[in-house]
């Protein structure tokens, strides 16, 4: 049975997401991704296979090297997710603020 991977549990491994940040520089080869890393290479193609299922990376082809690089448009289906997120406790820590600055004058 072939599982549909999601995005967050690609996320959720700090691997992965070191992966990602990798790639976001520039496009690497598997070999230059698993050098970054104290793992076995076939560990990083796992983690590789993994992120292209749920299409956070995507790759290219390039003489014999496959160059793996970022999707932004899938980058940006989970940024749009995490935002109403962000801005609800932006607001809740702004007002934490204002609450303590009123309280204690000399906080900043």
């Amino acid at each position: 049975m072939n599982l549909r991977r999601d995005v967050f549990q690609a996320i959720a491994d700090p691997t992965r997401r070191a992966i990602l940040l990798l790639v976001a520089a520039q496009s690497m080869t598997a070999g230059a991704i698993a050098s970054n890393f104290d793992t076995a290479r076939p560990t990083i193609s796992k983690h590789l296979q993994v992120l292209m299922q749920c299409e956070l990376l995507g790759q290219k082809q390039s003489g014999r090297e496959i160059y793996y690089h970022l999707n932004p448009k899938k980058m940006r289906e989970i940024s749009d997710f995490i935002e109403p997120f962000r801005k609800m406790w932006d607001d809740r820590f702004n007002k934490l603020q204002s609450t303590m600055k009123k309280y204690n004058p000399t906080s900043r």
